[in-house]
């Protein structure tokens, strides 16, 4: 299959519906979900009326993520969008943390199908990293954006401000520049890069070339660009540019520091580009300021957070459609058996 063949997977619906519940078709809206470099790091458990999600921790990046959070985020947004396929199927699915498997359970009943927008909006949700033209978001837009990024001990904040999206661009940069010194970082980001079409193709998963804004070329000539040309100030040129040409920067953010509330932030995120793709906005994560664990707290404080924690980081606007990427096929991600890799 070549790639674009398989990202245009992720651009169409299923069939759905109360003749067409199987729970291999709602996986496969699940894995359309968000995730950092998408590395997809879940595996799916079905059970009688019940999906788990676990962690694939076979696909960490302790370089950018040491503690997890990105990952069990990741499955929060992996559940979000399952639960809003099961209801578009006639499912209602209820959430829960499982701390004895570290994962999402998610138990099912029939109800009265309904598709929402945010359900039409799965195959077209794409974090689109470039820029957008800065125009205002209106009161209705919003406050659509701040009802959908709520959750269970986890609040979103918008800010439109644009001194303190300023000085958002600047933690950015302090957060860039950390990453960029740190070798295992880079050595992780590289491992992640799909510096071409065959290689989109063949994994999957990771992070295509085009879609970052870059060409399509053999990966020994993008590791060679990467080595002389990939650096904190490129990138922080970029990141500025990009930052003051949104319309919002949203920062989602918890009551507590566990993997609960990860999950839960996850599910928010989701729900958030849902409803950006809804209105018609883009979105793409700046998360340098919360991955930096030393910048943590004073990206916390700055933005009047006391304890919680900031979790995630987003920028929102209007912008040009990036080309997509694609997911490793639904049978890849199913637990068979005993089989809990």
């Amino acid at each position: 299959m070549n790639y674009t063949t398989r990202a245009d997977e992720t651009s169409h619906h299923r069939a759905i519906g109360e003749a067409a519940r199987d729970d291999k078709t709602l996986i496969g809206y699940a894995t359309l979900a968000a995730s950092s470099h998408n590395t997809q790091p879940w595996l799916f458990k079905r059970e009688e009326d019940a999906i788990c999600i676990l962690p694939d921790l076979n696909r960490r990046c302790p370089a950018v993520d040491p503690d997890d959070h990105h990952l069990y985020a990741s499955l929060g947004c992996a559940a979000e969008n399952l639960l809003i396929a099961g209801r578009a199927a006639g499912l209602s699915g209820r959430c829960s943390y499982d701390a004895a498997s570290s994962g999402v359970r998610l138990e099912f009943e029939a109800t009265a199908p309904l598709r929402s927008d945010l359900f039409a909006a799965i195959p077209e949700r794409q974090c689109s990293r470039t820029g957008y033209d800065g125009s205002a978001l209106s009161d209705d837009e919003l406050s659509k954006l701040v009802e959908a990024g709520q959750g269970e001990g986890v609040s979103v904040m918008l800010i439109t401000d644009r001194d303190r999206m300023e000085t958002i661009a600047e933690f950015v940069a302090r957060g860039n520049k950390t990453q960029f010194d740190d070798s295992e970082w880079k050595r992780e980001l590289v491992t992640w890069i799909r510096f071409n079409s065959r290689e989109a193709a063949s994994s999957g998963d990771g992070l295509y070339g085009p879609v970052m804004g870059s060409p399509s070329v053999p990966r020994w000539l993008g590791r060679i660009a990467m080595h002389f040309g990939f650096s904190a100030d490129k990138q922080n040129a970029k990141d500025h540019k990009h930052i003051m040409s949104s319309s919002a920067i949203a920062v989602i953010h918890s009551e507590s520091n566990d993997k609960k509330h990860w999950i839960e932030a996850g599910r928010c995120y989701q729900r958030l580009a849902l409803q950006a793709t809804a209105l018609g906005l883009r979105n793409a994560f700046i998360n340098q300021p919360v991955e930096v664990a030393a910048l943590r707290s004073e990206f916390a404080q700055f933005l009047g957070l006391g304890e919680r924690r900031p979790d995630l980081v987003v920028r929102i606007g209007r912008g040009p459609e990036m080309p997509r990427s694609p997911r490793r096929p639904v049978d890849d991600v199913i637990v068979r058996g005993g089989d809990s890799r």
